[in-house]
């Protein structure tokens, strides 16, 4: 569970990163609280963030419960795919929000192998 623990926490730094990046955007931008359009760059670097913590709402938990269930290798496994994933999706968008895609698939493909496998080891061990 350790790798699992490790790999919560990365992803937490990656989001506490994208958070420092909106509040370090909004500044050179003169994009002033609570706005959240005016400049393009602003608002790519700001659906990042808000994109992701989309992401973590389901991720964490299905990370958890896979480890718990079936197993803390993979999970660990699925949630570095889940990170990297991220980091293309963020690259990609911030640069141009059509090259956002590919990282999306890769973190969505992976949370979606936690979540289903999560729920499936849950399912069995309750029967």
């Amino acid at each position: 569970m350790e790798a699992v623990a490790l790999v919560t926490l990365l992803v937490a730094l990656e989001y506490f990163y994208l958070a420092i990046m909106v509040g370090k955007v909004r500044t050179e931008t003169g994009i002033s609280a609570p706005a959240i359009v005016g400049n393009e760059k602003f608002e790519r670097v700001f659906r990042v963030q808000q994109n992701t913590l989309e992401q973590l709402v389901i991720f964490f938990p299905s990370l958890w419960i896979f480890a718990y269930y079936l197993s803390a290798e993979i999970a660990a496994a699925l949630g570095v795919v889940f990170l990297i994933g991220r980091i293309m999706y963020a690259r990609g968008y911030v640069a141009d929000p059509g090259r956002r895609a590919p990282g999306f698939i890769i973190g969505s493909l992976a949370t979606l192998a936690l979540l289903l496998g999560g729920m499936t080891g849950a399912f069995l061990e309750w029967l």
